[in-house]
């Protein structure tokens, strides 16, 4: 025997009791209004905790700096954007660094690590060159040779680098050795340049030192990262 349906009046099949269809529950207003207002929410999240990331990656890993005058000419020049950094490990002869030097100026100075910790450099401003640990430096990236003799031939200056009268000053040179935590800086625009070579500056405490540069992002058609070549001979 076949089974019939039953149909209810309108022509549409009769369910039975357990057979109704399921009805989708409405959402309430309440929730549809949070949803808008939640999402939100999670967007102004993400975009703080990326402010915050890039601003502790700025202080603590990289930064950019503007050199300002020539005294790194030509290797960097006035306006030169230059990235640093304070996790490319020790500070190393040839090295480009950005230091404080309070005593001189506010702003951060840029210059070239020539000596560190222990090594004695020579200032020879007969042969106008420049001597670490008795060797000669060849300096490729130089603007000029030095002549100009600075403080650090003023017997004045002499207990600020701790010069030895009888052994580190001769007819035209004068040498120093550099104390632990400390580096010799100067420009490789050599007679333009405040540097280790004044009072002001002397030694440069490796805690003045704000970081070591790696990049140069602009002018745009220098892009690149710079070249740190130390140019000893040997």
């Amino acid at each position: 025997m076949g089974f019939r349906s039953k149909h209810a009046p309108g022509g549409e099949p009769e369910l039975a009791p357990d057979q109704e269809a399921a009805v989708p529950e409405e959402q309430p207003a309440e929730e549809k209004a949070a949803d808008p207002l939640r999402d939100t929410y999670e967007w102004i999240h993400c975009i703080v905790v990326a402010v915050i990331a890039c601003v502790l990656v700025f202080i603590l890993v990289a930064r950019v700096i503007d050199v300002r005058g020539t005294s790194m000419y030509p290797t960097l020049e006035n306006g030169d954007k230059i990235v640093i950094t304070r996790l490319a490990g020790d500070y190393e002869q040839g090295d480009i660094v950005v230091l404080q030097a309070k005593n001189y100026k506010q702003e951060p100075l840029v210059k070239r690590v020539i000596g560190t910790a222990g090594q004695t450099v020579e200032l020879n401003y007969i042969d106008r060159t420049v001597s670490v640990d008795g060797q000669v430096l060849d300096e490729p990236y130089i603007f000029e040779r030095i002549y100009e003799r600075y403080e650090i031939m003023n017997p004045l200056y002499f207990d600020v680098y701790g010069i030895d009268k009888d052994e580190d000053i001769g007819d035209g040179w004068v040498r120093v050795t550099v104390p632990e935590g400390h580096v010799f800086v100067m420009g490789d625009n050599r007679n333009n340049s405040s540097d280790s070579r004044m009072s002001k500056i002397g030694f440069v405490d490796t805690r003045d030192v704000m970081g070591k540069a790696v990049f140069r992002i602009f002018p745009f058609n220098k892009l690149g990262a710079i070249n740190v070549d130390t140019g000893v001979n040997g």
